[in-house]
């Protein structure tokens, strides 16, 4: 399940796609169109811009924006970055340790392909999708 701080992260991020003008948007825009509080976006842009999806400025002028083009963003790495793996069990994760069962698990095969599928759907959806309306799911609340 994708928690709050994953979805809020896909609304910070189309909001920066949506008045990327080239300035800093401040954080009290965001949170004000979002109705986020700007307390629970300042920790999470905080880990946006350390994990490299967005740049921050403070001061006068200051807030965030987009690193790159709004389209060479997948959705998969905004929730990656936020959720952290969307490997269903441990063994299917980055730098798992060999399981002992591997070659005997009845059930990893139904495990690789739900990852499988699940990683395409996310990392195949491009930010610019959500941004531009093309989605299917464009008008569900997130």
């Amino acid at each position: 399940m994708i928690s709050t701080r994953g979805r809020y992260a896909l609304r910070v991020m189309i909001d920066l796609a949506e008045h990327n003008d080239g300035s800093h948007v401040p954080l009290k825009d965001i949170a004000e169109r979002q109705e986020i509080s700007k307390k629970y976006l300042e920790i999470i842009v905080k880990d946006m811009v350390s994990g490299g999806l967005i740049t921050g400025v403070s001061g006068k002028g200051g807030g965030y924006k987009l690193c790159r083009e709004v389209d060479d963003y997948s959705i998969g790495e905004i929730i990656e970055l936020m959720e952290g793996t969307l490997a269903p069990v441990a063994c299917l994760t980055d730098n798992a340790e060999v399981c002992p069962r591997q070659e005997i698990c009845s059930t990893l095969p139904m495990w690789s392909e739900f990852y499988n599928m699940v990683h395409d759907f996310f990392y195949n959806k491009k930010l610019s999708e959500l941004v531009s309306g093309t989605s299917d799911y464009v008008n569900y609340v997130i």
